[in-house]
């Protein structure tokens, strides 16, 4: 067995690699190289309150709503239920979105290129423009803006747009025709006495 400390443990660095993704149901590692903060809490909370993909896709268990307060008790419940599911469902549309459109990678290319080279530089020395040192906050903005053509030719407002629609319509039908777990069926018929 190779060592710990290898190339093959950056993503999974606490446990062995015979546990680990053996199984096609285990949860997805994320990568140790990324930033420890309140992103990576909330993605690993919204990792572990994952739903079943199963039951997420279970044909069976869609049906048209007998009328429009059970259409909304759907969508309010299984926005509620299966919230975790819609997230990563609109992360994949992001990605079909820009695997899609060759200019945009390119524009996302340019961007995070110019930040990397932002990062590079502040490491030895300040940039200085013009006889005035620049912060580092001056100097993405910089960067956002040497981008913005790049992503305006790449339709970055229309990708952006066609992502939020195509999530809405997704996750609202999604929402709308698949029925509710069974427990929160009867949690839904008891009435107050």
């Amino acid at each position: 067995m190779a060592s710990k400390t290898g190339p093959e443990h950056l993503f999974n660095p606490a446990t062995d690699m015979e546990t680990a993704g053996t199984v096609l149901g285990t949860k997805i590692n994320i990568p140790a190289l990324l930033p420890q903060g309140p992103a990576k809490e909330w993605l690993d909370q919204r990792r572990a309150t994952i739903r079943p993909w199963a039951n997420f896709i279970d044909q069976r268990r869609f049906g048209k709503p007998r009328n429009f307060g059970e259409l909304c008790k759907r969508l309010v419940r299984n926005v509620e239920y299966f919230q975790s599911n819609y997230v990563f469902v609109f992360l994949g549309l992001i990605v079909y979105c820009l695997i899609t459109s060759p200019l945009l990678l390119i524009a996302l290319a340019v961007f995070f290129g110019a930040c990397y080279i932002i990062y590079l530089k502040t490491q030895q020395s300040q940039l200085v423009v013009f006889g005035r040192e620049l912060s580092t906050a001056h100097q993405y903005g910089l960067a956002g803006g040497v981008s913005f053509p790049f992503f305006w030719l790449a339709g970055a407002g229309s990708a952006v747009f066609w992502v939020l629609g195509a999530t809405l319509v997704v996750i609202g039908s999604h929402a709308a025709f698949h029925e509710l777990e069974s427990t929160e069926t009867d949690e839904l018929q008891m009435e107050p006495v």
